[in-house]
């Protein structure tokens, strides 16, 4: 498998698997999500793919694929306060794998490449969020080796 940075010819690819993963969280939450949407425009996908500060990463067959197999969006965080240590985190803010190449690997490559890339630029720790009920999701994540840092509740008054 090819894994790269995303650029801006991706992002059409890249807004094919927006809608897949929009769909499962719909699935979800239907309550917070709209099915058959994305999170981003377009314009808005060029600015992200361009930026050193969300890093997008694209996974492909092999160097002369053009169909997507997968991505990762992630966001550098650094977290400040009195009481905090200033550490380097990783926010992977989205992973996505083309329901076609699910189970073939895709996602464990997608992820330990993104890792690898965390600690070659110094990142002490790389978070994510799931969704409550997305038990294929959280079932992957923990055989990435990945743990619970926090929970996020909530109290739904409508």
């Amino acid at each position: 498998m090819f894994i790269r940075r995303a650029v801006v010819k991706d992002i059409p690819e890249i807004l094919r698997l927006l809608y897949q993963v929009n769909n499962v969280h719909a699935d979800i939450r239907p309550d917070l999500f709209i099915h058959d949407k994305t999170k981003y425009t377009a314009e808005e996908l060029e600015s992200v793919i361009r930026s050193d500060v969300t890093p997008v990463f694209v996974c492909f067959e092999d160097e002369n694929s053009s169909e997507l197999l997968g991505y990762c969006f992630a966001v550098y965080e650094v977290k400040h306060g009195h009481s905090l240590v200033g550490i380097k985190t990783l926010y992977l803010d989205d992973i996505c794998v083309d329901e076609k190449a699910r189970g073939k690997g895709v996602g464990r490559h997608i992820y330990e490449y993104v890792r690898s890339y965390a600690k070659q630029n110094e990142v002490y720790n790389i978070t994510l969020n799931v969704w409550e009920h997305n038990d294929s999701a959280k079932a992957f994540y923990e055989a990435m080796g990945l743990k619970v840092l926090k929970y996020g509740m909530e109290d739904i008054l409508q």
